[in-house]
């Protein structure tokens, strides 16, 4: 022990001399973060004098250079690539090999890459019925990559399409698998995107910090769940249609040819998963004693094989089933037979309008005064029996210069005189002989009705040069001395007038100016207060697709100002029981030798003015529609016979 203590110190010596004649650094392993600078020196060589360092065979190749005594890195560090690179040095004194060092450089990870997905944009199928926290695509199908090691990433699903949240989630922040939440609705979610982002750290806030996107789009696709669904419906969720129930009347003892018209549509049912969208076939499956009816499996009208002698109800249960025979549902039909007797037929304006060019011919067609562009159509309706309504006729009764083509008014004589014509309108039930009557009132105006309300002369005298480029035939001052002139006689003409109203109606004037004045019936028809009862009512569907109701006629516009100021209503026939409101008519029942007789039409109120008009009726048809008013006075006869032959006094 005590020799060894003796030789310490001799070592020391001996190995600081050595020292001095070897190469050495002063560390031998060390660390660099990757993307360094490789311009700075790693570390200095000590090299005695007469040797020289190189790097030996062992070192990372192209990683160092050794430049004078110094070890530098040759390359950009890059942990992704070498996380560990070896400088092996090699001093030599010529040839040989006097002493060899390692340096190890580990290289330190630096966040320095951005996330990327192996997509831009997946399109995913879902099928509607997919059940709630199904994972729809899976992690491995969504998740992103990072070529730095060791990375974690962070992972948010954005909506695109509104309220699509609600229905998907991520399965957790560093998982993008993709989780149903909430049943799926193809009717009003047929497709959903979403935008999934990608982060390679936790907070946003982090530097570095990068991130990726991605687009997804969820495709619902149908799957067969609901059963057909008779229609119109009412929708109680996304899945269940309380469906419709039908009905309907026919007459007894007659079969009708075509369809039933039923309320509120014709028997219609369609897929209730609309996606899918198969055809429908129609059967009845009970309630059809002895055959009466029979439905087309295609378009499920409704049609009679034979007549009902008596009165009853059928309750037919009809089934509509896919034509993949996969689902079905079925619906009542009501049909209730009932005796026909007594329907009448109803029109639903007790006045019509028209309007025809003056010097029209025999066969024109009368416009409808409210749409000149289209004509005018006399309908009624049996409100009983809406099947009977093309069973019905019309005719004009007391009015040879018009005629009734189905529902249209036609000229049955060439018009030589402008005014307005009345003409009274019978319609007649064939199979419940049922009648109603109406009255149209025909403007013959010397201008042919336009679509628009403008005659071309009214566009034609509104121009500035009257028509005629460069024709003025008056100048600017006189013109203005015409207006000057007319503006005045215009005052005088107001002046005298109030002076004449005052002398004539002032004590009525003075005695009414206690009360407020209440307006006068005009005799128009109120459109909205009109039984649209038939229009709820579909027409039988030709095909599978249902038909749209009809829609209400145009309501009737007032007179123009150039029409007179009183207007005969209609007159009261026995067929639609009465005059319309606040009319009262009194019709001669007397036939008279020049084939014309008097109405008189009083006002409500006690003073209200007379209006006398004459009204010409065929000898043929003077019988029937004589018969239709009330009783005349020798007086209305006495004047009949002063009356002019015309077919009509117009205004």
């Amino acid at each position: 022990m005590g020799t060894w203590v003796l030789l310490l110190p001799l070592l020391f010596a001996a190995a600081a001399q050595a020292q001095g004649t070897v190469c050495s650094v002063n560390k031998t392993s060390l660390t660099v973060k990757e993307n360094t600078n490789p311009g700075e020196p790693l570390l200095d060589i000590y090299v005695p004098e007469g040797q020289q360092v190189t790097l030996g065979p062992s070192s990372t190749l192209f990683a160092f250079r050794i430049q004078g005594n110094q070890l530098f890195l040759n390359v950009t560090p890059d942990y992704e690539a070498n996380t560990m690179l070896l400088a092996h040095l090699e001093c030599r004194s010529g040839d040989a090999v006097v002493t060899q060092l390692k340096v190890f450089v580990s290289v330190l990870d630096v966040n320095d890459n951005p996330p990327r997905f192996p997509y831009e944009t997946k399109v995913w199928e879902v099928p509607e019925d997919t059940r709630v926290n199904t994972t729809v695509i899976s992690e491995t199908e969504l998740e992103a990559q990072d070529q730095d090691k060791d990375y974690v990433l962070f992972y948010t699903l954005q909506e695109v399409t509104l309220g699509a949240s609600s229905f998907f989630s991520l399965v957790g922040v560093n998982r993008p698998a993709l989780r149903l939440d909430r049943s799926l609705d193809l009717e009003r979610w047929p497709n959903m995107t979403f935008r999934l982002l990608a982060r390679d750290t936790q907070n946003e806030t982090t530097e570095p910090s990068h991130t990726a996107t991605a687009t997804l789009v969820l495709e619902v696709q149908p799957v067969d769940l609901r059963p057909p669904w008779f229609l119109p419906c009412s929708y109680s969720d996304a899945f269940v249609c309380i469906h419709a129930q039908y009905r309907g009347a026919v007459p007894t003892g007659h079969r009708l040819p075509g369809p039933l018209i039923l309320h509120p549509g014709p028997v219609y049912a369609v897929d209730g998963d609309r996606g899918i969208d198969q055809p429908i076939k129609y059967s009845i499956i009970s309630g059809n004693e002895d055959s009466t009816f029979s439905i087309s499996a295609d378009s499920g009208n409704l049609t009679m094989t034979k007549s009902i002698p008596n009165a009853k109800t059928f309750l037919l249960v009809v089934k509509g089933e896919q034509a993949d025979n996969t689902r079905y549902s079925v619906t009542q039909v009501t049909v209730e037979a009932r005796n026909a007797n007594g329907s009448v037929p109803h029109f639903t304006q007790s006045l019509y309008r028209g309007t025809v060019g003056l010097g029209s011919g025999v066969g024109v067609v009368i416009k409808d005064a409210a749409d000149p562009s289209q004509p005018l159509r006399i309908r009624a309706q049996d409100p009983e029996f809406p099947d009977l309504n093309s069973a019905i006729t019309y005719q004009i009764t007391n009015n040879s210069n018009f005629r009734m083509e189905g529902e249209v008014v036609l000229t049955a004589a060439s018009l030589e005189q402008a005014g307005v014509f009345y003409a009274e309108v019978k319609a007649n039930n064939t199979v419940t002989s049922g009648t109603a009557a109406t009255v149209v009132e025909i403007q013959v105006s010397e201008q042919e009705p336009s679509p628009t309300g403008t005659s071309e002369t009214t566009r034609t005298e509104g121009r500035p040069d009257g028509g005629q480029a460069g024709d003025r035939r008056f100048s600017e001052g006189e013109m203005a001395v015409l207006g000057g002139v007319l503006g005045a006689a215009l005052l005088l003409a107001l002046i005298a007038l109030t002076v004449l109203v005052y002398k004539h109606y002032g004590h009525r004037l003075i005695c009414s100016s206690g009360r407020v004045l209440e307006p006068q019936p005009q005799g128009f028809d109120n459109q909205a207060f009109l039984n649209d009862s038939d229009d709820a009512n579909w027409a039988p569907a030709p095909s599978p697709s249902p038909s749209h109701a009809q829609p209400a006629p145009p309501e009737p516009k007032p007179p123009s100002p150039e029409t007179p100021r009183r207007v005969p209503e209609a007159p009261a026939t026995a067929a639609d029981g009465g005059s319309p409101a606040a009319v009262r008519s009194i019709l001669t029942k007397e036939r008279r030798p020049e084939g014309g007789y008097k109405a008189v039409w009083f006002g409500e109120d006690i003073g209200a003015e007379a209006d006398v008009v004459v009204l010409n009726t065929p000898a043929s048809e003077a019988g029937g529609a004589g018969d239709s008013g009330s009783e005349g006075s020798g007086d209305e006869a006495a004047d009949a016979q002063d009356a002019p032959g015309t077919d009509s006094i117009h205004f």
